[in-house]
């Protein structure tokens, strides 16, 4: 299930003070109604005492936690109480649950807590959205999301959401992307469990693809549920780029080789993180996974459940050695071949790691996104709508930062950031996790939030606080 926030009709975010993300837990379906129950900070459920008081802890029975989750066209849900049957609700300073009779101070606009850069899959074509920024159009045609422009930043403004495309336009009302946000841009997002979701505008129109290229694009009339989406991150495609400067890449289906000097689909590879045992693997474009084999060869021929086609990353800046099932490192033969032979890593074993889908970063850490406030003159890392970080890709695994459309990030002695800077400087990128990352930067120190909001070049290693959503 997806996390979620609460805002009320005022605008404000409401329960338990709104400071707090909810898991939506469904727990039954009766009909074409679902039974949820909110699942808080540590273990802590949404529970309604006798007297209607609202609070966060462990309820005594199910009666207390668990409520009818009814959707409205206007994307706002009601939540209604199982047993007592009475409505969640707020005047704008409490929360509570007295009432029997529908009003609207009892509908909440529910705001995604997943990190805004995303991608959209549709069950019923089996694709994901694609922009096309020479035609000013968004397709939904591709089967695999290793594209940057596949790539979307759901943002949240006034209560609506605005899709902005790879290439920083907006989907509109309209036929074409617009440059800028506007109410021409501005949709109700419309959740229901399971992860799915549709946008749909003022006058009740929803997004879709028609026609047989699948034109995502307004209108009344969707057939097959095929106006509903699956929101998932957007996933991390690299290329890896040998000292020779060629890039790793799959031929004849399934050999790999190091001969490429330029990036194609089969020189990208998604990036898979296991948090329990840190083991690394890379998929292709086709889902097999790169594996090592007999004779020290690595073959594109594996699935994920093959210990042979997990991994061991080092990173140093920039650069990744991968460490293969056998306890040798990656490198390649002189005529390009990819081998797990070197028993110790060296300049031959390094390979330069470019993110293949992303020309920006957009950034995540403990205390909310990283960017420019008009209230500091310094970068800060708790705000809640972001910046996009531009990627100006330099020497392999080390890029220039750049505020969009305007200068460089500068880095003062402090270790404070601005976004004024007139020379680019080198930041090293290190994958940490599954949509993890930590950054090294120019001073040599990681990039840490620090919990009074200023975002700081500071940390000797990568702490908590240098891990960084992206």
């Amino acid at each position: 299930e997806y996390c979620v926030q609460f805002w009320s009709r005022h605008h404000r975010r409401d329960v338990d003070k709104l400071e707090r993300t909810w898991e939506l837990q469904v727990t039954m379906k009766q009909g074409k109604q679902t039974v949820v129950e909110l699942l808080g900070h540590q273990g802590c459920y949404l529970v309604v005492d006798p007297d209607g008081s609202v609070r966060c802890g462990k309820p005594a029975s199910v009666q207390q936690s668990q409520f009818l989750l009814e959707l409205h066209r206007s994307g706002k849900w009601t939540l209604q109480l199982l047993d007592s049957k009475k409505y969640l609700e707020s005047d704008g300073e409490d929360v509570f649950c007295i009432s029997r009779s529908p009003s609207p101070y009892q509908k909440w606009l529910p705001q995604l807590a997943m990190h805004v850069h995303i991608v959209l899959y549709n069950p019923t074509h089996q694709c994901y959205a694609r922009a096309d920024a020479d035609l000013d159009r968004v397709w939904v045609d591709t089967p695999v999301p290793y594209l940057e422009e596949c790539g979307f930043v759901l943002r949240f403004r006034n209560g609506m959401y605005h899709l902005e495309t790879s290439s920083h336009k907006f989907v509109s009302r309209v036929e074409k992307l617009a440059k800028k946000p506007s109410a021409q841009t501005a949709f109700n997002l419309n959740l229901k469990p399971r992860c799915l979701a549709f946008l749909s505008d003022q006058d009740g129109c929803v997004l879709y693809p028609q026609g047989k290229r699948g034109r995502l694009c307004l209108g009344d009339n969707p057939k097959e549920e095929e106006e509903w989406f699956v929101i998932k991150r957007c996933p991390q495609w690299v290329s890896l780029k040998t000292k020779a400067q060629r890039y790793v890449s799959i031929i004849c289906d399934m050999e790999v080789y190091a001969g490429s000097d330029k990036v194609t689909p089969k020189s990208v590879f998604h990036y898979e993180f296991d948090p329990d045992t840190s083991a690394v693997q890379l998929k292709t474009v086709n889902n097999r996974y790169l594996a090592q084999r007999k004779f020290k060869s690595i073959v594109a021929n594996g699935r994920r459940m093959e210990p042979e086609t997990n991994f061991r990353a080092l990173w140093h800046y920039g650069k990744i050695f991968l460490q293969a099932f056998n306890g040798r490192y990656l490198g390649t033969m002189p005529f390009g071949l990819v081998v797990a032979s070197a028993m110790h890593p060296g300049p031959g074993e390094a390979f330069g790691v470019r993110l293949a889908n992303r020309s920006f970063l957009v950034l995540r850490g403990r205390y909310g996104y990283v960017g420019s406030s008009a209230c500091h003159d310094v970068l800060q890392c708790n705000l809640l709508d972001p910046d996009c970080i531009e990627l100006l890709p330099c020497k392999p695994g080390i890029y220039h930062f750049q505020a969009y459309g305007r200068s460089f990030w500068s880095l003062s002695s402090d270790g404070t950031f601005r976004t004024w800077g007139k020379f680019a400087l080198n930041f090293c990128l290190e994958i940490q996790g599954s949509n993890i990352l930590a950054v090294l930067a120019p001073n040599g120190y990681y990039m840490r939030g620090d919990r009074s909001g200023t975002l700081l070049a500071d940390s000797e290693e990568a702490t908590n606080e240098c891990l960084w959503e992206f």
